[in-house]
């Protein structure tokens, strides 16, 4: 390991010892009840208050901790670290005796999803139960794939888009040019042509890869990017951008318009003057597959694998809040009807 590295982990496992989460001693060990359950939660970039993704995680943490006898740990992501610092924050839970460690993002699967910060985690802790929400490149005996049918929920944004708009064009803001993202685009492109066959899609990516993802942190691009496609005609746009989704909502609010959230009820999280340009938000319920995976290791009722969360599972759903589509809630729950018996079948390959 790089002088880097063997400095990040010997600073954080001082931390935790400090913290009483890492002590030698049997008696003040986190594995020390064979009742309670140890976790520990490593987020995506933005960490907790993206008002999106990596808060929907943190719910499910707050969940276990009013209903399940858990101890648990939290570990932010940095902005631009590499494969090597997350592959640390994973290993500096589970020698810290964490129990089970939840990775949040597609980020932790790495450049080389065999031999990437996951896999290598999981292989070197073989006793550490992990979670990996939104990868499902990654296999081991001891790793569960959390994954969610984007697509589906996506598909119900761009229905609600089509539904809504008067002026025949909307808008789709990615905070990364992924394959994971591409599939909310591909999803919600269906749901607007099976409403409007004519209705145009604009859409635009913030940031690539190459950039560390950086798009999904960047609300100032969130907002410029809306704002020319607000100006270009576009009277809704719907965001796969974490936290970049609030630039989005500015830029709605400025141009009078409508903006469409993601993962979790945006609604209930923005600032209280942005409430009125969301119409919905695609829920991914992030929160009930932490929640789950961690009761799963408390009642030793855990399975490696994938676990996909759809419509059928309400893994995904799309929110109410505000009342802005209950004139359009039975077309909606026709939709969700249609997909959940597989009579709508949403394309694979996303759009060049």
């Amino acid at each position: 390991m790089a002088k880097r590295s063997v400095l990040f982990a010997a600073v954080a496992l001082v931390t935790l010892a400090a913290a009483g989460c890492g002590q030698a001693t049997a008696a003040q060990s986190p594995q020390a009840s064979p009742k309670a359950v140890t976790v520990g939660l490593a987020y995506d970039i933005g960490g907790r208050g993206d008002k999106s993704f990596n808060d929907a995680a943190a719910a499910g943490l707050e969940r276990a901790k009013t209903s399940l006898d858990v101890q648990i740990k939290e570990l932010e992501a940095l902005q631009e670290e590499n494969d090597e610092a997350r592959y640390d924050r994973l290993k500096l839970l589970c020698d810290a005796g964490y129990q089970a460690v939840v990775a949040v993002g597609f980020v932790y699967a790495g450049d080389d999803p065999s031999d990437g910060p996951l896999a290598r985690a999981a292989r070197d802790c073989p006793n550490t139960k992990f979670a990996a929400v939104d990868v499902d490149t990654v296999r081991a005996p001891n790793l569960t794939n959390l994954v969610f049918a984007d697509d589906q929920g996506s598909f119900l944004m761009g229905a609600v888009a089509a539904l809504k708009s008067k002026t025949g064009r909307v808008g789709f803001v990615g905070g990364c040019d992924l394959p994971l993202i591409r599939r909310f685009e591909v999803g919600y492109r269906a749901g607007v042509k099976a409403v409007h066959a004519d209705t145009a899609v604009d859409a635009r990516y913030l940031s690539t890869p190459a950039q560390a993802c950086s798009g999904f942190i960047n609300p100032t691009a969130g907002q410029a990017a809306a704002a020319r496609m607000y100006g270009g005609g576009a009277d809704v746009v719907y965001h796969a951008a974490g936290g970049s989704g609030l630039g989005v909502f500015k830029a709605a609010k400025a141009s009078g318009t409508w903006a469409l959230g993601v993962d979790s009820d945006q609604y209930q999280l923005v600032p209280a003057e942005l409430r009125d340009v969301i119409l919905t938000s695609m829920i991914k319920r992030v929160d009930t597959a932490v929640f789950e995976f961690i009761k799963s290791v408390s009642e030793d009722k855990f399975t490696a694998g994938t676990v996909t969360f759809g419509l059928q599972t309400k893994g995904v759903e799309y929110a109410t809040s505000g009342g802005k589509v209950d004139d359009i809630k039975s077309q909606l729950e026709g939709l969700k009807q249609q997909l959940s018996e597989g009579k709508i079948v949403i394309p694979g390959a996303a759009a060049s």
